[in-house]
Formats: C-alpha cells, structure tokens, sequence
C-alpha cells in the first residue's frame, strides 16, 4: 500500500511537471495583436445663414438668426422678394423645411390669413446677392402665414459645404377696409434633419 503511494505521488508529479511544460509550451507559441486608440467623432447638423448673401461662406458672414424684414404700406395685390442663403455648415446631407411662427397677440387683426408666402429656389448666377428674373426656379409653392405654419414648406435636400438660395415672395391678394393700418409680426424658421 506505501509502495502504491509511492508510485502515485511519483506519477501524480510527473503529471503536474508534464501539464506545466505543456503549459509553457504552448505560452511559447502564442502571440497577440492590439488595434489601439480606436477613434469615433459623431458628425453634426449645423445650418447657417449668409448675413449678406453676395459675401459668401466667410464665418463672419454666418449667423445662427437674422433679423426679419420690415414691410409697410402693403395693399391690394402688393409683392416684395425676400433672398435668403442658407450654409449646410454641418457633416450631413440635410432635409431642409421652413415654418412660420407666431403668437396671436402679435397679429390682433389676424393679417395672417391675408398675406402670402411664395417659395422660389435661387440660382444666384452673378453672386452679386440680387434676385434676378432669370435666377428663379420653379415655386415650391404659395400659402398664407397660417398654411406656412401649420403645413411648412420642404425646401429639399442640400449637401455639406453646398449654399442653398431662396427668395421668400411675400403678396397679398385682396385686403378689407378693416385691414387699415394694422400691424403684424412674425418668425420665421428653417428646419433641417438628417437624410
């Protein structure tokens, strides 16, 4: 029975140094590769508008808000243009959409339903910021400031570094004597999402 130990402690050992060598074998013959300091940057959506649109894409000449324009003695059947350029500044291919806001107390006389907003693309050929007859596109549509807000406009899509003109027509078509010497104000607002 002693001898039995013997032998199976002398065999138990052996086993152990053989798994260790084994063991150390196969350490010998392995390797690894890293792929360090993996890097991910989240791109952004960045729109902006040209100050004064015949300057270009100068940062000085962008600008998160503009101020409106100022209309007066509008009347039966009155038009002005309004240019807009508007700076994919961001990383993305943009949605671009637009809607008017407002709050009723700064429209009493509810003018909104009476004045118009017309959408054109503008291919400013000459770049001298000017809207010429020759520079519009077909409209993307005409609806009073209520449809503007409540429906919006889809301006399209526009690519990073890509400068989309606009010129906004703002019209009427009949006004009631009641509309005399009212006064408005209203926002409005470009939206884009990524495509």
């Amino acid at each position: 029975m002693i001898r039995l130990k013997k032998y199976l402690v002398v065999y138990g050992s052996l086993l152990v140094v053989l798994l260790c060598l084994v063991g150390v074998v196969y350490a010998a013959f392995s390797d690894k590769g890293k792929v360090l300091g993996s890097s991910f940057s989240v791109g952004n959506a960045d729109i902006k508008f040209l100050v004064e649109p015949s300057l270009g894409i100068d940062s000085s000449n962008l600008a998160d808000e503009m101020p409106g324009p100022s209309f007066t003695n509008i009347g039966q059947n009155w038009q002005k243009d309004y240019p807009i350029k508007i700076y994919n500044n961001g990383t993305y291919q943009m949605k671009l959409t637009s809607h008017s806001n407002y709050l009723t107390v700064n429209d009493p006389d509810d003018l909104r339903t009476y004045i118009y907003a017309e959408f054109f693309p503008w291919n400013d050929t000459n770049n001298d910021g000017v809207p010429g007859e020759n520079e519009f596109g077909v409209s993307l549509g005409r609806k009073t400031i209520t449809k503007w807000k409540t429906e919006g406009f889809d301006v399209g899509a526009f690519t990073p570094g890509e400068v989309k003109g606009l010129v906004i027509r703002f019209s009427t078509d009949s006004l009631s004597d009641s509309k005399q010497a009212r006064n408005a104000i209203y926002d409005f607002e470009f939206d884009s999402i990524e495509l």
